[in-house]
């Protein structure tokens, strides 16, 4: 077939640049560099034309903040992958060498934007004020969350992979929709309060990028310039796969498919990832689309505790990447600037092992759920269908207490209770 025969496009004759890449690039301008980064594994602060006026806002307080912050969570992530290994946990999910990417991403989130997570996002709940033994609970077998969403505007956890990118846009679409109609209700009335303006961030990693929810979820947002952050962690291994077999390009590139703004950052630059995740908010917020981050970041333990990276990979590449640790990095400019002495990180590792106990006892307190919610929480109303099985389950579970009680063998009283 000729030219001559090809279907014509809406973009027949006019330039292929989206406006909304185009507006991102006049303001990020071409970066010498193709990854974002402010503070390197030195401990070394560097510039950059356009982020360094947002790490620019951050005082000692805010930097020890994120120190803290990441300790906290690394120290988390130990006690709970000892529990599991003692049985008291049924799957555990390392987040170790991605602090930096959680914290600094979370902290720059205002407490009306909402968070959709994957499960793996445990230093994104600290910095959301969610409990972290509550979050242990689904981990336990206890429940299916751990925590009410509406409390922190931090989503349960997700472990269909890339299942919450869809959710995330639907969600992100609805705050656009509110948001047009609270401003036309309140548009020439005096003395109203406005509402600040939200956002949605949504977690994923670089195995999920290959997922079609994320694609159909930038078309989406794309088409609906819905405000909603997308933020990859590629940390290298989507289980036992590399990520140079998911893309042969940067990630972040793939926003200019879908004509917005895409960001790389190094991942464990905890300043960067902040500067360049506030940014992105400040964008989705203010009705300009969103926004793609890949945060170059590195999953240094497994990728679950059921899980032997040793199988895969190479301790030389855990080695390379443990050099670029982001809280030894930020450890060294506090300690270099005079921000921060010997007595905070005493005092950082003391509170770090105070969380650690009060994690392993409230756990050992939780109360195993009753199945009976199992059936209570199937519909919003009750169900005769539902009422009919309970009411097997209750007879099934009474012919047990009857073997109990008479010594009668478990298989008669099953065997009753289907009669």
């Amino acid at each position: 077939m000729g030219d001559t025969h090809l279907p014509s496009t809406e973009f027949d004759g006019t330039a292929l640049d989206d406006q909304l890449e185009a507006e991102a690039e006049a303001k990020l301008g071409d970066p010498a560099e193709p990854m974002v980064q402010l503070l390197a594994p030195d401990g070394t602060l560097g510039t950059d034309p356009v982020f360094s006026a947002y790490a620019d806002r951050l005082d000692a307080e805010k930097l020890r903040g994120f120190y803290a912050d990441m300790a906290r969570i690394r120290r988390f992530d130990v006690e709970s992958t000892a529990l599991q290994r003692q049985g008291q946990l049924s799957l555990w999910v390392p987040l170790t060498g991605q602090e930096a990417a959680q914290i600094g991403s979370g902290r720059a989130s205002q407490p009306q934007d909402y968070i959709f997570p994957t499960y793996r996002e445990h230093g994104v709940a600290l910095t959301r004020n969610v409990d972290l033994a509550e979050l242990l609970r689904q981990f336990r077998g206890v429940s299916n969350g751990g925590w009410n969403p509406k409390d922190t505007n931090f989503h349960l956890y997700t472990l269909v992979l890339a299942a919450q990118t869809p959710h995330a846009v639907g969600y992100a679409m609805g705050i656009q929709r509110d948001q047009k109609l609270a401003a036309a209700a309140t548009e020439g009335a005096s003395g109203q309060p406005v509402e600040p303006k939200a956002a949605v961030m949504v977690y994923f990693g670089d195995g999920a990028s290959s997922e079609g929810d994320v694609h159909e979820s930038m078309v989406f947002a794309s088409s609906y310039k819905a405000p909603v952050v997308f933020f990859c962690q590629n940390n290298h291994w989507a289980i036992s796969v590399p990520s140079s077999v998911q893309t042969r390009i940067p990630l972040a590139n793939r926003a200019k498919g879908y004509g917005f703004p895409g960001i790389r950052v190094d991942g464990n630059d905890v300043i960067a990832v902040h500067a360049v995740t506030e940014w992105a908010l400040e964008q989705a917020r203010e009705g300009n689309g969103p926004v793609l981050i890949e945060a170059f970041t590195y999953r240094v333990g497994a990728h679950t505790t059921a899980d032997d990276p040793t199988k895969y990979r190479g301790s030389d590449e855990e080695a390379r990447w443990r050099a670029k640790d982001p809280l030894d990095r930020l450890e060294k400019y506090l300690r270099a600037q005079g921000l921060a002495d010997d007595a905070f990180f005493e005092q950082v590792r003391a509170d770090g092992d105070d969380l650690a106990t009060y994690v392993r006892k409230t756990i050992h307190d939780f109360e195993a759920p009753d199945i009976r919610t199992a059936f209570a929480n199937t519909y919003v109303e009750a169900h005769p269908l539902v009422a009919e099985e309970l009411a097997w389950f209750e007879h099934y579970s009474a012919g047990f207490a009857d073997t109990a009680e008479s010594g009668t063998k478990p298989a008669d009283a099953a065997e009753r209770a289907a009669r």
